[in-house]
């Protein structure tokens, strides 16, 4: 039960910390700060499922062949737009841990320039241990996810 209180608390905190805008290096340590919480990795995982259902997700109008990330065991859709300067990231995938990574790399990257996705290290993902708890199919799947959000970055960029 305790856990399950920590989730809730840590999700508003979560969704608070939003509202403004705030550089990835802070995004990544609130992010770091929410999983320090927890001690074992069990309650991290259901934190991530958690934050999974927050996810910006896109339309079932979207969920086409041309937003699907290529080398993810499960299906995860991606999409983009690109507002005054800044890309905003939306996706889904069919899979609830998958769908909870990509909901933390939404955090990190939605709403920040493509110079900044660009040069962003995202050395959260190992502070945090999630790295090092994946399976090797999941960890392939994070590292596509970023692989295909920094190419998004990169073609934004070419585009200015």
């Amino acid at each position: 039960m305790r856990s399950q209180n920590l989730f809730v608390s840590l999700h508003k905190i979560s969704k608070k910390s939003t509202k403004r805008v705030n550089t990835i290096s802070e995004i990544e340590q609130q992010i770091v700060e929410e999983f320090s919480k927890f001690d074992e990795w069990l309650d991290r995982y259901n934190y991530l499922i958690e934050l999974g259902r927050e996810c910006p997700t896109i339309g079932e109008n979207e969920k086409i062949e041309a937003n699907l990330i290529k080398g993810c065991q499960s299906r995860v859709w991606l999409s983009t737009e690109f507002v005054d300067g800044k890309i905003i990231f939306k996706a889904d995938s069919d899979a609830v841990i998958t769908k909870g990574i990509a909901s933390l790399l939404i955090r990190v990257f939605s709403n920040q320039t493509p110079d900044d996705i660009l040069n962003a290290d995202l050395t959260f993902l190992d502070t945090i241990g999630l790295r090092t708890h994946l399976s090797p199919t999941r960890s392939n799947g994070l590292t596509s996810m970023i692989k295909q959000m920094k190419l998004y970055a990169m073609a934004y960029k070419m585009k200015q």
